[in-house]
C-alpha cells in the first residue's frame, strides 16, 4: 500500500533486537491474517536489525500457533551481519504468546554468474476479461457467496486464469492453477517498483490447486499454512502478478505445492520475480 493497510508491515524498534506491528482487521482470511503478512513482518523486523538495504533473497518460515490481528511482539537474532550476504531469524508472537509465526531469511546483494530460467509462463488470458473472486457466484450453480474475507475483498483482488470455479463438476485434470493477483492500492517504492514483500502475500495462497483436484465439495476446507518458503529474483513493477500453483502430493492430512510469480510487463517479456514452496493441513470450516 503505502496506504493504511500496508501500514501493517510497518515495524517500531522498542529495544535491542525487539520489534512491535500492529496488523489491521482487513487481513483476516476465513480466521486469522493472511500468512504472508506474517512473513513480511518478519523481513522487514530483519532487515531493520540488520540494518541493511540488501535485497531480501530467500525466507523460509513456519506457522506454530495462529497470530490474530491486532499488536504483534517481534524478537529478532543476527545470525550473521556481512558486507553482501546476513542473515537473521525472527519470531512474531501475539504479546505474551510462546509461539506464532517463526522464520530465517538471508539477505544478499548482486554477484557475479550465470542468468537463466527454465521455467516458462503459462498462456493465459488477460485478467481483464475475468470475473473478480469478489464477483459473486452466478445464479445457476447453486453457490451461495462466501462470507466477508477482508483479505479478499479489501485488500487482495484475484482473477482466474487456470482451473475451474469451485461450483464447476466437469472432470477435473491436474492440481494446478493459475490466478492473477493486485493489491487494490500496491505498495510501491521510491523507484516505482512493487515491494518486494509484497510478493510474499501473493505466494501464500497454494490451496486453490489442492481443489482444483478434488473438484467441488460439500463442505468447504480450510487449508492453514505448516510452512512458507519464498525465494525472490528481483523487482516487480506494480499491477497484475500471475501467480501459477502445483500441487505434487496429499496425503494423512497434507498436502505439498509450489507456487511461481511472474511479472507480465518486464521488458523482454514475462519475468520470473519469485518461487516459493509449502506443506498446508486440512481442517473443516464449520
Amino acid at each position: 500500500m503505502g496506504t493504511r493497510a500496508w501500514e501493517s508491515t510497518e515495524v517500531d524498534a522498542v529495544g535491542p533486537g525487539a520489534y512491535r506491528a500492529t496488523i489491521g482487521p482487513e487481513w483476516v482470511l476465513a480466521m486469522v491474517p493472511q500468512g504472508g503478512l506474517l512473513a513480511a513482518i518478519g523481513a522487514r523486523a530483519m532487515a531493520a536489525e540488520l540494518e541493511t538495504d540488501l535485497p531480501l533473497r530467500a525466507i523460509h518460515g513456519v506457522f506454530a500457533s495462529p497470530v490474530p490481528h491486532g499488536p504483534v511482539d517481534i524478537a529478532v537474532r543476527v545470525l550473521r551481519r556481512g558486507r553482501s550476504v546476513s542473515q537473521a531469524s525472527v519470531d512474531v508472537t501475539s504479546p505474551g504468546a510462546a509461539s506464532g509465526y517463526s522464520a530465517v531469511a538471508v539477505f544478499g546483494g548482486d554477484r557475479e554468474g550465470f542468468a537463466f530460467t527454465e521455467l516458462t509462463m503459462p498462456d493465459v488470458p488477460d485478467p481483464e476479461d475475468q470475473p473478480s473472486f469478489r464477483d459473486p457466484p452466478p445464479p445457476e450453480s447453486g453457490w451461495e457467496p462466501h462470507p466477508p474475507w477482508p483479505f479478499w475483498d479489501t485488500v487482495l483482488d484475484g482473477r482466474p486464469a487456470i482451473g475451474h470455479p469451485p461450483w464447476d463438476d466437469s472432470p477435473r485434470g491436474a492440481a494446478e492453477v493459475a490466478n492473477w493477483f493486485a493489491f487494490d492500492d500496491p505498495p510501491v517504492l521510491g523507484d516505482g517498483t512493487l515491494d518486494p514483500l509484497a510478493l510474499l502475500i501473493m505466494a501464500d495462497v497454494m490451496p486453490g490447486s489442492v481443489f482444483e483436484k478434488l473438484g467441488p465439495r460439500e463442505q468447504g476446507w480450510f487449508a492453514p499454512s505448516i510452512d512458507l518458503s519464498v525465494h525472490l529474483f528481483g523487482h516487480a513493477s506494480p499491477g497484475w502478478i500471475l501467480a501459477h500453483s502445483k500441487a505434487h502430493h496429499a496425503g494423512d492430512g497434507y498436502a505439498s505445492a509450489e507456487m511461481a510469480l511472474w511479472d507480465p510487463r518486464a521488458d523482454g517479456g514475462p519475468k520470473l520475480v519469485a518461487w516459493a514452496a509449502q506443506q498446508m493441513f486440512f481442517t473443516k470450516i464449520t
